[in-house]
């Protein structure tokens, strides 16, 4: 999906999760009024004043790029603390319905907002998959410019640029001096990205100037030419330079400064660190040591049905001369970038043909497919998908097997994460804070759910495909263990691929990317295969409790229904679900229901 950095990971307590599902009541108690005042009051803040996006990015602030300096990073933390003592003092069981399930996400979203600051983590302000620098063009808001003053104030936000990577440079300087870094071993090739706005002598060329080739036709020429010049002018004089100390300090002073260590228990306070990043991504508290048994177990699960589709396809071998075969034959291969991008569309136009066998609630928004931008594509993951957007990374055709296209298109687009963050973004009933926030164990669980949901739309066609398949469960169940085996276990980055390289068909290319970002966000790997574990687990309950009444569209509907939830808060509503006989849920007015398919899906 296109960034977010995910927010989301106090547990809270079964009862208030249990409350908070109970059904509706007509009337709004004070309790209420005074949960809603301070949610209203924070939100304004965070997307006004402080510039903090739900998922703790930078955007735009007023017509501003975020003060992201030490003095406003203080002032978050100071507010934060006073919104979570306020919470503390709200009378949960007198809430709503409704309002203790916004109150069960808000809470976690503020004790993980407030545990970043904590930690400091604006110290460290990029990983090897993501960074400021790259993601800035999100924050400028580029895509949204209709009005000339809409084009004067993206000017404006250009000459922004270098204040702001000053304040970036000075918090990763603090990084440094404590021993906060991106690990040293993970940082080679990360400054391409950087060079490629650095060393730029057309200013044309630059993405930042992408918005002015075509300016709307109700702009008039004489203006539409003065902002473009405008335009050309800010991104040489300022933009460019900005770049240039960026690199600069990137070069001269991170990357030898940079901790030669790879594990989060090895940072200051780390082992708080990093229990905290997996209550952040998995919403549950479970210990390193067992997630990396959960790990094992699921590779070893995982291996078994590997191997039997292996003999399916009729191949005579080993396993290791399978995934050689897998990785080197030119069958498995697109030959151009644009035969990559076709079969991606090819695949996502399958999943539309079957969707409304499977769900009975659609949105009404459409995704587009396009390639990863080629200044981040060497060291981007394969593919990413939004609510608008599938990217899918051209980038060294070998390393991109045609087998993995059915499972990652599924994750990435629908029913995955364009299927979910559209209806989210839809779904008007919900406060802003949970329309537009992302927690990453539901999130991913889900994309990896849909993964799974490919065999009985008939996605994968082909050994091969179902191989692929089986190799991206893989992936993810060997991230419980790398994760954990890096950042508690202190395994080595070798040590890493070398296990991918073992256990998945993933590429070469794929598999250092993968474990380079691993190294450099900890926890976040964790998410995937426990949210995908809790849903097919919920989903298993749901079968034999309601036997023949038990209807699959309508399980999927709630689930997606209520939106990104910690995994505790989607088991509380599934029991619900169960106890009143599995219906279909009540949208109300908030989106337009979609047209049901007459047969029923086995699942």
């Amino acid at each position: 999906m296109t960034r977010t950095m995910m927010m989301i990971a106090r547990l809270v307590t079964g009862a208030l999760v249990l409350g908070a599902l109970l059904p509706a009541v007509a009337a709004a108690s004070p309790a209420d009024a005074r949960f809603r005042h301070i949610y209203s009051t924070e939100w304004a803040w965070r997307t006004g004043k402080s510039g903090v996006s739900a998922s703790g990015e930078p955007q735009p602030n007023n017509g501003r790029l975020d003060d992201v300096g030490a003095a406003s990073q203080q002032q978050r933390l100071d507010y934060w603390q006073r919104v979570l003592r306020q919470l503390d003092g709200i009378p949960v069981a007198q809430l709503s319905p409704a309002n203790r399930v916004n109150y069960a996400v808000y809470r976690e979203q503020i004790a993980n907002l407030l545990a970043d600051q904590r930690f400091d983590n604006w110290q460290m302000p990029f990983n090897s998959d993501s960074a400021f620098w790259s993601d800035i063009g999100y924050a400028l808001g580029g895509d949204k410019l209709r009005t000339t003053a809409d084009y004067r104030k993206y000017l404006d936000r250009l000459s922004q640029i270098p204040a702001y990577f000053r304040q970036q440079i000075a918090n990763m300087r603090l990084g440094l001096k404590r021993g906060f870094s991106v690990p040293r071993a993970v940082l080679t090739g990360r400054d391409a990205s950087i060079a490629a706005v650095a060393g730029l002598r057309d200013p044309t060329r630059s993405t930042f100037y992408a918005p002015f080739k075509q300016l709307p036709a109700s702009i008039p020429a004489d203006q539409a030419q003065a902002l473009q010049g405008e335009a050309v002018q800010r991104i040489r004089d300022q933009v460019i330079p900005a770049y240039a100390r960026l690199l600069t300090f990137f070069r001269n002073e991170y990357v030898p400064q940079a901790r030669t260590t790879l594990a989060a228990e090895a940072l200051p306070d780390g082992k708080a660190y990093y229990r905290q990043q997996i209550r952040e991504y998995t919403t549950l508290d479970l210990s390193p040591d067992a997630i990396h048994r959960i790990g094992l177990e699921q590779v070893a699960k995982i291996h078994a049905q590997m191997l039997q589709v292996m003999q399916q396809s009729g191949f005579k071998g080993s396993f290791a001369q399978f995934l050689q075969f897998l990785r080197s034959d030119p069958q498995f291969y697109a030959r151009t970038p644009q035969e990559l991008l076709d079969r991606s569309a090819w695949v996502a136009k399958e999943v539309d043909g079957q969707l409304a066998k499977f769900f009975g609630h659609l949105p009404r928004a459409r995704f587009t497919i396009e390639p990863v931008p080629a200044a981040i594509a060497p060291y981007y993951t394969s593919g990413r998908g939004g609510p608008d957007v599938y990217l899918v990374n051209t980038y060294d055709l070998k390393s991109r097997p045609l087998y993995n296209l059915p499972a990652l298109t599924l994750h990435e687009s629908y029913p995955g994460h364009a299927l979910q963050l559209e209806l989210a973004a839809e779904d008007r009933s919900q406060p802003a804070f949970r329309r537009d926030s992302y927690i990453s164990a539901y999130g991913e669980g889900w994309a990896l759910y849909s993964e799974y949901l490919g065999n009985a739309m008939g996605i994968y066609q082909t050994p091969y495909q179902q191989f692929g398949f089986l190799s991206y469960q893989m992936w993810r169940a060997c991230r419980l263990v790398v994760d954990t085996g890096i950042h508690h276990l202190g395994w080595t980055r070798q040590q890493s691929i070398d296990y991918l390289s073992a256990n998945t068909a993933l590429s070469e290319r794929e598999i250092a990317n993968e474990v380079d970002r691993y190294i450099s966000w900890p926890g976040q790997a964790l998410s995937y295969e426990l949210g995908y574990l809790k849903i097919r687990e919920l989903r298993s309950k749901a079968e034999q409790a309601l036997g023949p009444k038990f209807n699959l569209r309508h399980f999927h509907d709630t689930v997606l229904q209520i939106g990104s939830v910690p995994l505790p808060v989607l088991q509380q509503r599934i029991d619900r679900f169960i106890a009143e006989g599995g219906p279909e849920p009540d949208y109300g007015c908030a989106c337009a229901k979609r047209k049901r398919a007459s047969t029923k899906p086995s699942g």
